[in-house]
């Protein structure tokens, strides 16, 4: 019985060595492996080309490297490269080996000078996709009319806010010249005096509204975002507010009327709707022109459904 003993724990201390020299060769194996960096895969549709590092770059185009390392997109492509896989330069123009190899010849990397937009925007958009700002760009105005990332923005040399490549306004402006010119009339939203930006109510990249216009978080027009006591919720609702919105009386940009109206006298915007059959027992004479003297809630009432006071 003592020899049977003896036996088995003979047995379970050489299955004991076993494992333990087992785990040290696959620990070995391990450490061999993580030590040796296999050359980096060819990034697809590259050509074949490999991913060279932001330091071969610099050797040929230090100046550009100067600025890049100080924008916003080093602190994504380069800073944090540990965790995203990002590749400095080379995120936006591609694997770098073929062009080194060629002697900086620029038809073998992705060079943004004279691509075609379509080719710009999908570079683009492999990052800012999936951006709440810029999700809807490929359905914008500006996409759908060959406007592109870089008309905008310049990612090497802007020391701009969001890299532009001009201030905002007179960005917007060299294109969006009636625009300019309703900035220019008497009443008017003061965009030139610098109180209110064109992106304040737009987002140039796109949105699932007419003209590219915001909308509140409550999904309300962008207007009550500062006209707030015009919002509401009101119990009698004015129909054109909540349907057609405030360009249905307003010029948003610019007006020669009082108070941004479409129209020079208030009677006459209001009977676009309310034809004068309507307005039972009314006049067009001097002292009932002024609809809004006795339906002063235009907007909404909670008190009146005629909007009075």
């Amino acid at each position: 019985m003592q020899d049977f003993r003896t036996l088995k724990q003979f047995e379970v201390g050489l299955v004991m060595v076993a494992l333990l020299l087992l785990l040290s060769l696959t620990a070995i194996a391990e450490s061999k492996q993580e030590t040796q960096t296999p050359p980096p895969a060819p990034a697809a549709g590259s050509g074949g080309a490999q991913y060279v590092g932001e330091q071969v770059c610099q050797s040929c185009h230090e100046e550009i490297a100067k600025k890049f390392d100080a924008s916003p997109h080093w602190m994504t492509t380069q800073k944090t490269k540990m965790t995203n896989g990002a590749h400095a330069c080379e995120s936006c123009h591609g694997p770098g080996s073929a062009h080194v190899e060629g002697g900086g010849d620029k038809t073998k990397i992705f060079n943004f000078v004279g691509a075609k937009p379509e080719a710009i925007t999908e570079r683009c958009m492999t990052c800012h996709g999936s951006s709440l700002e810029q999700q809807h760009f490929e359905q914008s105005v500006h996409n759908e009319n060959g406007i592109t990332c870089t008309n905008c923005h310049s990612i090497h040399h802007s020391q701009l806010e969001y890299l532009l490549v001009k201030k905002q306004t007179a960005l917007c402006f060299s294109c969006h010249a009636e625009q300019r010119s309703d900035f220019q009339k008497p009443f008017r939203h003061r965009v030139e005096a610098g109180l209110i930006q064109c992106s304040d109510c737009h987002n140039a990249h796109g949105t699932t509204g007419m003209r590219q216009v915001r909308a509140t978080p409550e999904q309300d027009f962008v207007c009550f975002k500062c006209h707030s006591d015009k919002r509401g919720p009101f119990v009698f609702e004015h129909e054109p507010v909540k349907v057609d919105g405030c360009g249905a009386c307003h010029s948003p940009h610019g007006s020669t009327n009082p108070r941004m109206l479409n129209t020079a006298r208030t009677n006459s915007l209001c009977l676009q709707c309310h034809a004068a059959t309507d307005a039972i027992g009314h006049t067009q004479n001097t002292r009932l022109q002024q609809c809004i003297a006795c339906h002063s809630n235009i907007h909404g009432s909670n008190l009146s459904n005629v909007f009075f006071k």
